[in-house]
């Protein structure tokens, strides 16, 4: 079911590299494509709610933070901009969160980002196994919510709302 670091590209290395140095299990699964959140979780048998999006937040002043939102909710732009202590965050094109992460989308994960910024766990993830990316297309990580969250040092938070 896993994988070593050299069977993966760059972007897989670094999610394993990371996720050992933080002592954190994972359980990395190949899959085919999928074209959506619902696709990929109907192909790992799992609901979108346990597949958690590694989103890339944009401040004002160029910084950025992660926010870990479960796949069958949004951000609650109001709730993370007053948990943040600003007045505006944005979501950014995809080629700038990439060059912030060295992360392609859909591949996004804090774990082996190539600059470790603040991660934000919304609160409905906690006590449960969720599936996030694992760097490169095609995979996808198992993982226990909250050793994820306690490992990368989030802050969690309602910050989340229905879809």
């Amino acid at each position: 079911m896993g994988h070593t670091v050299e069977d993966m590209n760059d972007g897989g290395q670094r999610f394993l590299a990371d996720a050992a140095a933080r002592g954190l299990d994972v359980d990395v699964v190949e899959r085919p494509a999928a074209n959506s959140l619902e696709e990929a979780a109907g192909i790992l048998g799992i609901s979108p709610a346990d597949i958690v999006k590694s989103l890339v937040v944009k401040h004002r002043d160029g910084s950025f933070l992660f926010a870990l939102i479960p796949g069958d909710r949004q951000i609650s732009w109001p709730k993370l901009r007053a948990l943040v202590g600003v007045n505006k965050l944005s979501l950014p094109h995809a080629d700038v969160a990439l060059a912030a992460t060295g992360y392609e989308r859909g591949t996004i994960t804090p774990l082996g980002s190539t600059t470790r910024w603040p991660v934000y766990a919304d609160a409905t993830i906690t006590g449960r196994r969720i599936s996030m990316g694992a760097g490169a297309h095609g995979r996808s990580a198992f993982v226990d919510a909250d050793a994820l969250t306690s490992a990368l040092g989030a802050i969690v938070a309602d910050i989340s709302e229905p879809n």
